[in-house]
């Protein structure tokens, strides 16, 4: 949110662009660190990876260092699934189908819960941004779901 990027914090931990090699460690010790806390936690407990709610992982969308899959892969060693994830207004029932058949089976796998916040927008196209007015919500690229 606002100043706040975890991508940052994880640029500066590996000295690499997130999306890079070292992204996944960097995940997994900022989700122990976060699991580690002598608090009570309630609901996702670990990082989380939100693409349109923090401006440095907006602008690596949007440079394309990562995608779904990687996401999804972090997903393993983090807290949440995929987030805020910007699609192409004629993405279609299957391709939606099937990335959400990975969050489930990546959830079975781990036995923990992951969402999905799919963003399509109507009539918008891969390599077209977003047009959000709410403040909370980075504009970035559409990327075309494989």
């Amino acid at each position: 949110m606002g100043d706040v990027s975890i991508a940052a914090a994880i640029e500066k931990f590996t000295g690499a662009k997130f999306g890079s090699p070292g992204t996944m460690t960097s995940a997994a010790v900022i989700t122990r660190a976060v699991q580690a806390a002598p608090v009570k936690r309630i609901g996702y407990s670990g990082l989380m990876v939100p693409v349109m709610e923090d401006k440095l992982l907006a602008q690596r969308w949007s440079e394309g260092t990562y995608g779904v899959d990687a996401l999804l892969a972090y997903s393993s060693v983090c807290g949440t699934g995929l987030d805020t994830i910007p699609m192409p207004g004629d993405v279609s029932q299957e391709q939606i189908e099937r990335i959400l058949g990975d969050v489930a089976t990546l959830a079975f796998k781990w036995r923990k819960p992951l969402s999905a916040r799919l963003l399509p927008f109507q009539g918008k196209k891969a390599g077209e941004r977003t047009a959000f007015e709410d403040p909370r919500m980075i504009n970035t690229l559409i990327r075309a779901v494989p």
